[in-house]
């Protein structure tokens, strides 16, 4: 049983920066793929960066220049910079080993004026 427990969210001003933190109960190295999700009031979960075990990133065209997705051996990080009102949401973490596919809990990010 895989778990992920995500960290580092909170409050911050436009323009702000914040990392966000997951960590697995096991090494990522056996994770395909590894991704960052949203989801803000009234609206559905959205994708906002993934990393495959290549590595290869992709990300949302709405972050894209502004956060980056990185992995290590046993956590996996999204380093949001600029931030926006707009980005404020529940951020999830996700991994997807081949067999099993596992959420964390989310962390709440607040961007606020």
């Amino acid at each position: 049983q895989v778990t992920l427990v995500e960290s580092g969210g909170g409050l911050v001003q436009t323009g702000g920066s914040l990392r966000l933190s997951c960590a697995a109960s096991r090494s990522t190295i056996s994770f395909q793929l590894m991704a960052w999700y949203r989801q803000a009031p009234g609206k559905q979960r959205e994708l906002v960066a993934d990393i495959s075990s290549a590595p290869k990133t992709t990300y949302s065209d709405s972050v894209k220049g502004r956060f980056t997705i990185s992995r290590d051996r046993d956590r996996f990080y999204l380093q949001m910079n600029n931030l926006k009102e707009a980005d404020t949401a529940v951020y999830y973490c996700y991994a997807d080993d081949g067999h099993v596919r596992v959420w964390g809990r989310g962390t709440q990010v607040t961007v606020a004026s």
